[in-house]
């Protein structure tokens, strides 16, 4: 059994650790922004008090459980909170699906695509994964940009595929595996 739950990551930038518990306010403040709520198929929207509490709580107890890989991304200068990102485990497969969200006030400024990739690289390479995919609303084409930035490739599209608040959405899929990620294959 994988056990990540004190696992940390070091960019240029961004000090992805594990969510913690003080964490909550943070998480509260930025998901409960419906313009990030809107972005996600998981998120609700309005987001209530003690959820962000939930959340963490069955976050840290997958982390341990080996289900998921999930951090906290946070300014490495500052320690300022700005979002979460995960990978969803399939060991059956050994692959695993990213999903990640960042809070309004640090959109279009880099922290995505630089906590995307240095995930999918630890996935690939640290843990060993053979494939990390992910997916994104049609409608919401710069996570397309930021995964792409981050060394993903475009591999289809599902129509109407999720529901989200009353409404069928389109989906974007995307996945890169280990060979791709390293270089040996750019197809």
């Amino acid at each position: 059994m994988l056990v990540l739950a004190t696992l940390t990551i070091r960019t240029a930038r961004l000090l992805l650790r594990p969510l913690e518990m003080t964490d909550c306010p943070d998480i509260q403040r930025l998901a409960g922004d419906r313009d990030v709520a809107a972005t996600t198929r998981d998120i609700e929207h309005p987001y209530e008090d003690g959820m962000a509490e939930n959340w963490v709580g069955s976050c840290q107890r997958q982390n341990k459980s080996g289900e998921l890989v999930h951090f906290a991304i946070t300014l490495a200068q500052d320690g300022a909170f700005l979002g979460a990102i995960t990978l969803h485990l399939d060991p059956d497969k050994n692959q695993a699906e990213l999903s990640y969200w960042v809070g309004k006030p640090f959109w279009n400024q880099g922290y995505a695509t630089e906590a995307v990739k240095s995930v999918v690289g630890h996935g690939l390479t640290e843990l060993g994964l053979d494939q990390v995919y992910a997916a994104h609303f049609a409608r919401n084409p710069s996570s397309g940009r930021v995964m792409q930035k981050a060394g993903m490739l475009h591999e289809g599209f599902l129509k109407g595929h999720t529901e989200k608040w009353g409404q069928f959405e389109d989906l974007e899929l995307y996945g890169v595996t280990r060979e791709q990620f390293l270089g040996g294959d750019s197809a």
